[in-house]
């Protein structure tokens, strides 16, 4: 009986393993799935801290119109309260004392208070509050913006380090080929041990230089998970392209472009029209304001039974009118002018800005292009000359340092226009940026 509970056991156990197998390979599969640039782009705009951060501010903007709308609406207050009075009012008569006022004195309350007019003070505050949600919504477009440029920026570099080590590879692995190849010849007395130090030197030159790239691949990568939101330790496997679709280089368009939907120049006009809101405010100060009130309530102390307590309404309107305040108000004023002014000139540095940058991102965008052109060539010429020079080596018509270089100059070239290539995508979505592009795709 024994051994058939235990075999059942055994048998339960090696079922769940096997079924275990299945969900754990599915979920190192879900984890080591290819990460495209749309889907990083998606995963920082959902996930980055600093996103949130300023989806909470245009939620905390929405709440501040609502608060200044508050003027517009009756403030209702309840109070209750007991107050003992020694000594009150009485007189004597001959038939005894009469108490006007009672010692212990009860009063609650219900008191409404409304502003009935003030000139367009609460409607200038709600304008400056709709501003400031408004500049909080284009803050909001613009930390998306710069984040998913900093995420396009860390992904392809991440793509371009790895291509870079692939090249120092490719390099080394040639290096070791005429490394086999001399200490061959070496041994044979074909060749000197200075020939055989030198492709050993180039040999670890070029591992120093794959240690590097492949160090700074791995702090890309950690940049590119804390953008994305990912865990420290996730796997990542990047698949994209140095090859993207030519960009607009009309500068007049792209600068037209940039005034009607730079995220800046949107902040700055806005912020010229909080300014102006300001101002206004600042001037309606001085103007009066007119505020009804009305309460109901229960207290005691009226005659002939003061200690009764007796139902009781008041109502009235009161005009407020500011006489001396100690220079507050034209001091503000004065301020509100000034900033108005600042914001003006804000705003048409900013204009100025944006026009400028079109234009440089667009030079950036040419000199990449003609350098991927010119790069190019030089691989075609670079991997000729190898090839040359390996055919001369082995037929001893070049000597060692010639081949060495010929491989060098290869892999470099190769590397120029890996370089090229990068800095043309980089400075396409520079253009992409200067014309007011948020790059969400």
């Amino acid at each position: 009986m024994k051994k058939r509970n235990t075999f059942a056991a055994l048998l339960l156990i090696a079922a769940s393993l096997t079924a275990a197998e299945p969900s754990r390979a599915a979920d190192n599969t879900a984890t080591s799935a290819a990460l495209t640039l749309d889907e990083a782009l998606r995963l920082t705009r959902e996930h980055n801290p600093k996103a949130r951060q300023a989806s909470e501010e245009v939620t905390a903007a929405d709440a501040r119109v609502a608060e200044s709308r508050s003027a517009w609406f009756p403030r209702i207050s309840g109070k209750a309260g007991y107050r003992y009075i020694d000594p009150v009012s009485k007189i004597d008569l001959p038939t005894g004392s009469m108490q006007f006022m009672p010692n212990n004195n009860y009063d609650a309350r219900i008191t409404a208070e409304m502003m009935i007019y003030d000139f367009g003070r609460t409607g200038s505050t709600v304008d400056l509050a709709k501003a400031g949600r408004n500049s909080a919504t284009i803050m909001q477009d613009l930390t998306l913006r710069d984040l998913s440029l900093a995420t396009v920026q860390s992904f392809y570099s991440a793509l371009f380090l790895q291509e870079a080590v692939r090249v120092q590879d490719k390099e080394i692995a040639a290096l070791r080929k005429n490394l086999d190849h001399m200490q061959k010849r070496y041994a044979e007395g074909a060749a000197t041990r200075f020939d055989l130090l030198t492709t050993q030197v180039r040999l670890a030159a070029a591992g120093n230089r794959k240690i590097d790239l492949e160090s700074k691949l791995r702090n890309q990568e950690i940049t590119l998970r804390r953008l994305c939101g990912l865990d420290e330790h996730a796997p990542l496997n990047l698949k994209g392209s140095f090859d993207i679709a030519a960009a607009d280089m009309d500068s007049g368009k792209l600068a037209t472009s940039a005034l009607d939907h730079r995220p800046e120049v949107m902040l700055a006009r806005e912020n010229l029209k909080a300014a102006s809101y300001k101002k206004s405010l600042a001037v309606k100060e001085f103007l009066p304001k007119i505020v009804g009130s009305a309460s109901w309530g229960t207290t005691n102390g009226y005659v002939p039974d003061i200690e009764k307590m007796r139902t009781n309404v008041a109502a009235g309107v009161e005009l407020q009118v500011p006489i001396f305040d100690g220079f507050r108000k034209s001091a503000s004023l004065r301020e509100a002018a000034a900033l108005k002014r600042s914001a003006e000139q804000q705003r048409l540095d900013t204009e100025q800005m944006s026009r400028a940058e079109v234009q440089q991102s667009i030079n950036d965008l040419n000199s990449s292009r003609e350098k991927i052109e010119s790069t190019r060539l030089q691989v075609s010429q670079a991997d000729l000359a190898a090839q040359h020079a390996r055919i001369r080596y082995d037929n001893g018509l070049a000597t060692t340092l010639d081949l060495l270089d010929a491989e060098a100059a290869l892999a470099e070239a190769e590397l120029a226009n890996l370089q090229a290539r990068y800095e043309y995508v980089l400075n396409a979505y520079s253009v992409r940026r200067a014309s007011g592009d948020l790059i969400r795709q």
